[in-house]
C-alpha cells in the first residue's frame, strides 16, 4: 500500500487511521497503544502522560510502557486529543492530516502541553508548552477543557476568556 492509499479506501490520506465515519473506525484494527494521564490531586507531584499497551499479543499488554511528566505541579491534566482526528480532517482536502501530536491541556493550569508521538508512538515526548498568557493572546481562550480538531489540526477549546 502507498502512503496515499487508505486501507479502508479512502484516498489522499498519509495516515491509516483517520476514518470518515465512525464505522470505519470500529473496522479498523484495533489501538495497539493508550494514552491516559495521571496526576496528583494534592498538586504535590507533576502530572504525567502514560503509555500503556493495549495489544492482547504483546507482553505490554495491560502495563505501562512509559511515562513523560509535564513541568510544574497541579496542572490536572484533561480532556485531550490528537491535533488530527478523524471527524475533522478525514476528507477531501486533508491530504497530509496525521495524528502525531497529542494535545495535553491543563484545566488549573491554563497550560496546553504538546507531546510528540514521532518517532516512537511508544514514548511521546513533551516538544512545547503553550503558557496561559499565550493561549488567552492568540486564541482568547482561557482554562482549556476539551478539545477539538479544527482546520489545519489547531485545537480550539471552551472558556472563552473575558474580553
Amino acid at each position: 500500500m502507498t502512503t496515499t492509499e487508505h486501507p479502508h479506501g479512502h484516498d489522499g490520506h498519509q495516515d491509516p487511521t483517520l476514518y470518515r465515519t465512525p464505522a470505519d473506525a470500529v473496522a479498523a484494527p484495533g489501538e495497539k497503544l493508550a494514552y491516559v494521564v495521571g496526576f496528583d490531586p494534592a498538586g504535590a507531584r507533576p502530572d504525567a502522560l502514560f503509555t500503556v499497551g493495549t495489544d492482547p499479543g504483546s507482553s505490554a499488554y495491560g502495563r505501562v510502557i512509559a511515562h513523560a511528566e509535564v513541568p510544574g505541579v497541579g496542572n490536572e491534566l484533561h480532556h485531550f486529543g490528537w491535533n488530527a482526528c478523524s471527524s475533522a480532517l478525514a476528507h477531501a482536502g486533508h491530504h497530509h492530516a496525521a495524528r502525531r501530536y497529542l494535545i495535553v491541556p491543563g484545566l488549573r493550569s491554563s497550560r496546553l502541553h504538546v507531546f510528540d508521538t514521532v518517532p516512537d508512538p511508544a514514548r511521546p515526548r513533551l516538544v512545547k508548552t503553550v503558557e496561559p498568557g499565550e493561549l488567552a493572546a492568540r486564541a482568547g481562550y482561557s482554562r482549556p477543557h476539551t478539545l477539538h480538531c479544527g482546520p489545519d489540526g489547531v485545537p480550539s477549546g471552551t472558556g472563552r476568556s473575558s474580553p
